[in-house]
Order: structure tokens, then sequence, then C-alpha cells
């Protein structure tokens, strides 16, 4: 895992593509609000947005 997040900070140093950062930032907040969330009392609360 820490082998692929390397590589990817490796690759936006080389190819100047900062921009991606948080983008991929925020996808992985929405996959960590999802996975979290799905057994919760938030889960009714979040189908209108998915």
């Amino acid at each position: 895992m820490w082998r692929l997040f390397l590589e990817f900070i490796q690759f936006l140093r080389e190819e100047k593509k900062w921009w991606l950062l948080p983008l991929v930032v925020v996808l992985l907040l929405l996959a960590a609000l999802i996975l979290f969330s799905s057994g919760s009392v938030l889960a009714p609360f979040m189908y209108p947005f998915l």
C-alpha cells in the first residue's frame, strides 16, 4: 500500500500534475464516508446524494 502511495507521489512530482492530489483526496474521503456510514444512522440521509 505504501509503495503505491509513494509511486503516486513520485508520478505527481515528475509529471507536475499537482492538481490531481486534491481530486484523489476528495475521492478517498467520499469512499471512506460511504464505507463507514453504510450501516449507521447517517445512511438514510446519504441516499439522495448517491
